[in-house]
């Protein structure tokens, strides 16, 4: 359920808000148990959305380091890499 939850801090080019606001629909939709809420929660579960990417965009945009920035393609191919061998059949 939270496979869009990934580290977005350092890394070249930096996170877009659509990044942001992915992993933040995760994080809502881990903690509310709902996938795609009903009429009568949609308002509340938006909101929580809405404010849950505020922040981590906020988070984000103030941290500061001075490791260098991870290239994303680098880290998209070590990802890969370890999930061909975590489910190899």
């Amino acid at each position: 359920m939270c496979r869009n939850i990934r580290t977005l801090f350092n890394f070249e080019p930096p996170a877009t808000d659509d990044e942001i606001r992915a992993a933040s629909l995760q994080f809502v939709r881990k903690l509310s148990g709902f996938n795609a809420p009903s009429k009568l929660n949609e308002a509340a579960f938006n909101h929580a959305v809405d404010q849950v990417s505020a922040a981590a965009e906020a988070l984000i945009r103030s941290l500061i380091t001075l490791a260098p920035p991870k290239d994303r393609e680098i880290e998209r191919a070590r990802a890969a890499a370890e999930s061909a061998k975590r489910f190899v059949r």
